[in-house]
């Protein structure tokens, strides 16, 4: 979707440059510009929801707790005593 803002810009461009009245070469000026600034939002908009975690993936307390039970069981049954915690 982010390039079809760089093909309206870029078209915008065209026209500024084709035509001859002042009115329409400022008002596709403004256009390339709004469109050249919305492509480079979408596109790095884009970027960083790729980079972003899937938050399905985060625990809630409760999970996390049963998981360092879990993880103190283990050690308790291995022989080690249990971690102090980080402060």
């Amino acid at each position: 979707m982010h390039w079809l803002y760089l093909l309206l810009a870029l078209v915008a461009l065209a026209v500024a440059f084709k035509t001859t009245s002042v009115a329409v070469l400022m008002v596709c000026l403004l256009a390339a510009l709004g469109f050249g600034l919305a492509w480079v939002l979408k596109l790095l908009a884009a970027r960083v929801d790729s980079q972003t975690r899937d938050s399905t993936l985060i625990l809630d307390p409760a999970e996390l707790r049963r998981l360092r039970e879990q993880a103190e069981a283990r050690r308790a049954a291995a022989g080690n005593p249990p971690a102090p915690p980080a402060a």
